[in-house]
């Protein structure tokens, strides 16, 4: 077991290695810089752009310097809490995400784990009532959640919450915003969160429940549920000792795939919502080319995946110890 979790920890720790070779240079690829950006902006004001401005500017930002020595500076500095300097906001980057990256964590995780709450509950229902009116009525709402667009159910339910009387975007009251934390807060708080949960993990329920319901389905057709049926096990045992815990598997394997998706279909909804997380901030990020901004948020937001990924083999081995034995051939 230990040799397992060792095996998967060193994986994650050259994963991270690489992921941040990714997120740096990927923001490199469009043609021209910040400064390209930057020059734009002084032409729109009026102000006279020469060469040698330019030139001046990229060796201010240390734009100047190669590549490769610019990523070794921005991962070293990542590496002991310094995130880089922000050119647009002309700023620290970990003091402009502040209380963004806590949000985002948290509306991440408790997507989640709304996602699990609903997915396999009602995939399990599904699955033992296969072909009844409950299992038609799920069976339409996941079809529903999988492909309607995040935008348009973000319109329908905020009508719901206005006509409940409940918090409609952002996540604080205007009264809250650049208060500092309390009490009062922490429960404003908690009444906008519902939305932004319900709206990114809707899509994530549907596809978990249809995964939930083949595989529990797929499980209960096998000659060892049929045995233990017809020795006289009760349903329930026979149903929750073994058969839905194998189900649960690819539903395991899965977290370290629904992470990612949550943060990336979560940013159009943070932007519809205009909710005060990293996923705003890091869309002008790429639109203005701050590469130690969106390189630092892209590398974070990776980095989520990737401990989902590890959460998701370490549950594996809970739910199925199998799983380590195989790992050892």
């Amino acid at each position: 077991m230990l040799n397992y979790l060792y095996r998967r920890f060193f994986y994650m720790i050259l994963l991270f290695f690489l992921l941040s070779i990714v997120s740096f240079f990927v923001i490199q690829l469009p043609a021209g810089d910040f400064i390209n950006t930057l020059a734009v902006r002084y032409v729109q004001s009026g102000r006279s752009v020469t060469p040698e401005l330019l030139n001046n500017l990229r060796h201010q930002y240390g734009l100047d310097r190669p590549m490769m020595v610019q990523y070794f500076h921005w991962f070293w500095n990542f590496l002991h809490g310094n995130l880089g300097w922000s050119f647009s906001y002309q700023q620290p980057v970990a003091k402009l995400l502040g209380d963004r990256v806590v949000l985002t964590a948290s509306i991440t995780l408790l997507t989640t784990i709304f996602v699990y709450l609903m997915a396999v509950p009602i995939g399990i229902y599904a699955a033992t009532h296969q072909y009844k009116p409950g299992d038609y009525f799920f069976t339409l709402l996941a079809f529903i959640g999988m492909s309607a667009p995040s935008f348009l159910l973000a319109l329908i339910l905020v009508m719901i919450f206005l006509k409940a009387g409940l918090g409609v975007g952002g996540l604080f009251s205007p009264e809250y915003i650049r208060a500092a934390w309390s009490f009062g807060k922490v429960v404003d708080l908690l009444k906008h969160l519902p939305l932004p949960i319900i709206i990114i993990g809707v899509s994530g329920t549907g596809g978990l429940t249809r995964v939930m319901r083949a595989t529990l389905l797929d499980e209960l057709g096998k000659q060892y549920v049929i045995t233990a049926r017809a020795k006289g096990v009760s349903e329930i045992k026979l149903l929750f000792k073994y058969p839905v815990r194998l189900a649960l598997n690819p539903i395991m394997a899965n977290i370290g795939g629904l992470l990612p998706a949550i943060i990336s279909g979560g940013v159009i909804v943070e932007l519809v919502l205009s909710l005060p997380t990293v996923g705003p901030m890091l869309f002008q990020a790429i639109i203005n080319e701050d590469i130690y901004m969106a390189s630092s948020l892209i590398l974070i937001l990776s980095t989520l995946g990737l401990i989902g990924t590890v959460i998701s083999d370490i549950m594996l081995v809970v739910v199925d110890p199998r799983i380590r034995f195989v790992s050892k051939e």
